[in-house]
């Protein structure tokens, strides 16, 4: 039987440039913008790991941190609005912007046709239906393509899976690797499962943040 190639290994035989283009920004930006090292670690800390986390979080919770008074609260909204430029752009600006979108396959190639080449990444897609249509496989697929190269519909990166009702079954993610050729432990491997009721933005910016320190330890 052929061993099976690594995701690592994959990309190197096939001489393809994997995207390292950060698609958030980290919460140590603040810092340029005149928040002190301090005040970054007590965000970090209580789980803001990225400037849009900073975004996210009601003014009420982020005066909850221990050490961030009211005032230092505004600046940090201040430094993070400054930092993801919100608002306004140009149209050209906007097209530049979408250059930097890939499309993930369903694994399907009628419902990619469906939805114009596939998922489109830097968004929010939501699949909604009656019980039993396919919305879970669909999430499961997607959990192992979003791991596949570029130019196999991949996206080449990792993978936050949250799952709200306790119903994540590894299993099911080992049997569709199998379906790619993959190695069913290293896509678990790169997977992060958070289980939580109810489910909060700011946890799943931790999780991105836990995966990053997670690559950077291989």
């Amino acid at each position: 039987m052929r061993q099976k190639a690594s995701k690592k290994q994959e990309h190197e035989e096939e001489g393809e440039e994997v995207d390292e283009r950060q698609t958030c920004n980290p919460i140590d930006e603040l810092q340029s913008h005149g928040i002190n090292a301090a005040d970054i670690t007590k965000l970090r800390q209580a789980g803001i790991c990225t400037v849009m986390s900073v975004l996210m979080c009601p003014k009420k919770e982020m005066v909850n941190i221990k050490g961030i008074t009211d005032q230092k609260a505004e600046k940090i909204f201040e430094a993070a609005q400054k930092i993801e430029n919100g608002g306004f752009c140009t149209g050209l600006q906007l097209v530049e912007k979408r250059k930097k979108i890939k499309k993930l396959s369903t694994g399907s190639t009628a419902l990619d046709t469906l939805l114009g080449g596939g998922i489109e990444t830097q968004a929010i897609t939501e699949a909604f239906g009656e019980f039993r249509t396919g919305k879970t496989q669909l999430a499961n697929t997607l959990s192992v393509i979003a791991q596949l190269p570029v130019s196999k519909g991949g996206g080449s990166g990792k993978v936050v899976f949250i799952d709200t009702e306790g119903t994540f079954r590894p299993e099911r993610i080992q049997k569709i690797a199998q379906r790619f050729e993959l190695d069913p432990q290293e896509v678990l491997n790169l997977s992060l499962i958070h289980i939580s009721e109810p489910t909060r933005p700011l946890y799943i910016s931790y999780a991105v943040f836990c995966l990053k320190k997670k690559k950077k330890k291989k």
